[in-house]
């Protein structure tokens, strides 16, 4: 009973839609802008770094707070449930109309709780990439990809966790994925549409 309340609280904590909320406050709706993902990333890219960085910060303090959550209720593996849960929440928010977005920083944010020195070295693997590059983007993706190999490095005995890791990683995959189906489906209806008018 305490495992599953736990993940309700989770997908609750991922359901609240923060970077839809930061953006609607400076008067945008992420859902009509760009490629209408409301997360963080679209967020950066209406509102720019100075207004955007709540969007970032709340979206990862999601899972943060999910994988505390988990780990408090039943140790480092219940961590894992509850910041896939988190993941979940902000993919298909309750509080949104389940529409939500890629999970990226609730991913990142889930593993400063449950992995936290191999969090904070993809840290500083993603300072050190977007310096070199001049791209947050290639950094953050460097910073993710990566992270289970610097798990396997750290703890090459406990392969588990950064196959728990890769399973969490594979949500995000799994949304990038119907992502693009939905816009290329949309993009095919709207030209459907042009041809009859």
């Amino acid at each position: 009973m305490t495992y599953a309340l736990t993940c309700i609280v989770a997908y609750l904590l991922g359901s609240v839609p923060v970077s839809l909320l930061v953006a609607r406050r400076h008067g945008v709706d992420l859902r009509g802008t760009a490629d209408g993902n409301p997360g963080a990333w679209n967020a950066l890219e209406q509102l720019g770094p100075r207004r955007a960085w709540p969007a970032f910060a709340g979206d990862a303090l999601k899972g943060t707070a999910a994988g505390l959550l988990g780990i408090a209720a039943g140790g480092v593996w219940m961590g894992y449930v509850a910041v896939g849960a988190a993941m979940l929440g902000h993919a298909f928010p309750l509080f949104a109309g389940l529409r939500g977005g890629k999970s990226v920083m609730t991913f990142a944010g889930g593993m400063l709780a449950v992995a936290p020195l191999a969090a904070a070295i993809s840290i500083g693997v993603c300072a050190a990439v977007a310096l070199m590059a001049r791209s947050f983007a290639w950094g953050a993706r460097a910073a993710i990809f990566g992270f289970p190999l610097v798990q396997l490095a750290l703890d090459p005995g406990a392969p588990g966790r950064a196959a728990a890791t890769g399973a969490l990683m594979c949500l995000i995959g799994a949304r990038f994925l119907t992502a693009g189906r939905a816009r290329s489906g949309a993009g095919a209806r709207a030209h459907a549409r042009e041809q009859v008018g």
